[in-house]
């Protein structure tokens, strides 16, 4: 293998390990909380604040998994104010910071994952240097104590887990919003070994199992040259044991069992279990209900399943909740995105393409998905004999921009129409 190869080969590896590559990475730290909750052993020393024994904590998360983020920072500021040597509530108010930026800027929506090119793709509006700063301060303060404690006693295993949340977290900022994959990369090394290290200590403890599970899956599903990458600092993976892991710990009754679940559905969809996976979604949309997040999932969940007109009846229940104010953030290109893909598939031409059409209403809406929608309507529009529609829709393409998938797409169909029996095509 050449030199150049090698180290491609084994970035690209720790890229994957991560979770920050196409949909495996999705929700497993965005959508509920990144495993930021309680132990469900206790302590030796004062309790942590838990969701279990604070009804503030629990009001919080509540708040925190219903995208209502301006209320889970107040309730999650009040306890980290309440107790400032614990890291818990810090971790609380961290990931309550972070993922009300990452909506902000458009990082949780899915569609983001669908490619490799949000890798280096800048989000869709620029980042609060504000925000930023606060987050960088809380992870550093967070480790800071955890240091402190762990030089008292090594063995202090709510530190170890603390400090390996808030390095988790700093991976999912640095990548998902900042861009710094490498930092990222490093950042998720030092969570995975903090857990590791806590279950060492304590098998017991069950929330710790969360990253572990999820590197080892991830690094499991790598091909030979991968996982021989990963191997060479010290990194290893078993799929099997990483599903076993998520399930125990979206089975444990703690609070990090919404997040295992969400991890778990993801790795279950890849391997084409999508009863389970089903049913994992299904059921924390419905404890969220204000979560649009978490609806449009179990919409795209359905439709990979193979349930078409299941996956069209929910987009079109979630974009009239959407509609009707039901979620705290609602979306509507991303329901509309999905709801075309899935009526595509059940060769409803005609309303794919007014569904595909919506989706270039939205004012702030990520170019990229707009220009894509925009050739999958003209597309539909070749299909039913609609040539001038077509036309319009691919140059309105080509005005988003003239560069990439989509863009060729739409200058070849210019010049001979499109049919769905080329649906290898699409975009």
């Amino acid at each position: 293998m050449k030199p150049w190869r090698g180290r491609r080969v084994y970035t690209e590896s720790l890229m994957v390990m991560c979770g920050l590559r196409r949909k495996i990475c999705l929700l497993l730290a965005v959508l509920l909380g990144a495993a930021v909750v309680r132990p469900v052993r206790a302590v030796a020393q004062a309790p942590a604040v838990r969701p279990g024994n604070n009804p503030v904590a629990a009001r919080g998360f509540d708040e925190l998994y219903n995208m209502e983020y301006a209320a889970a920072l107040r309730d999650f500021g009040r306890l980290h104010a309440e107790h400032p040597g614990d890291p818990f509530p810090e971790n609380y108010l961290l990931a309550a910071e972070i993922f009300q930026e990452l909506n902000r800027i458009g990082a949780l929506d899915t569609e983001v994952y669908s490619g490799d090119s949000f890798l280096d793709t800048k989000p869709v509006r620029p980042l609060d240097p504000a925000a930023q700063r606060r987050i960088h301060a809380l992870i550093d303060d967070i480790v800071r104590q955890c240091n402190q404690r762990l030089e008292r006693n090594p063995r202090d295993v709510d530190a170890l887990y603390a400090r390996g949340v808030a390095l988790g977290f700093r991976s999912t900022y640095m990548g998902m919003a900042e861009k710094h994959w490498l930092q990222a990369v490093r950042a998720a090394l030092a969570a995975r070994r903090d857990h590791e290290k806590a279950l060492e200590i304590d098998p017991h403890y069950v929330d710790a199992k969360m990253t572990v599970g999820i590197h080892n899956y991830i690094i499991g599903s790598l091909n030979w040259a991968g996982r021989a990458a990963v191997a060479l600092v010290g990194v290893t993976g078993n799929k099997q044991k990483g599903l076993d892991y998520l399930r125990e710990v979206s089975r444990s009754g703690s609070t990090s069992a919404n997040d295992a679940a969400m991890a778990l559905s993801l790795f279950l969809r890849r391997e084409q279990m999508y009863p389970e996976a089903l049913a994992l979604v299904g059921g924390i949309s419905r404890q969220y209900p204000r979560n649009f997040l978490l609806a449009v999932e179990y919409a795209h969940l359905l439709n990979a399943a193979g349930h078409g007109r299941e996956a069209i009846a929910q987009y079109r229940t979630v974009l009239q909740n959407g509609r009707e104010g039901k979620y705290t953030f609602f979306h509507l290109e991303t329901a509309a995105w999905g709801l075309g893909v899935s009526l595509r598939g059940q060769h409803e031409f005609a309303q794919a393409a007014e569904a595909f059409d919506q989706v270039a209403t939205v004012k702030d809406a990520d170019p990229l998905l707009v220009q894509r929608a925009l050739v999958s309507s003209g597309e539909m529009y070749d299909t039913v004999g609609q040539r001038d529609l077509a036309v319009a829709r691919y140059r309105q393409a080509l005005a988003v921009s003239g560069e990439g998938d989509a863009a060729d797409a739409a200058r070849h169909h210019l010049r001979r129409a499109w049919h769905f029996s080329e649906a290898r095509g699409t975009v």
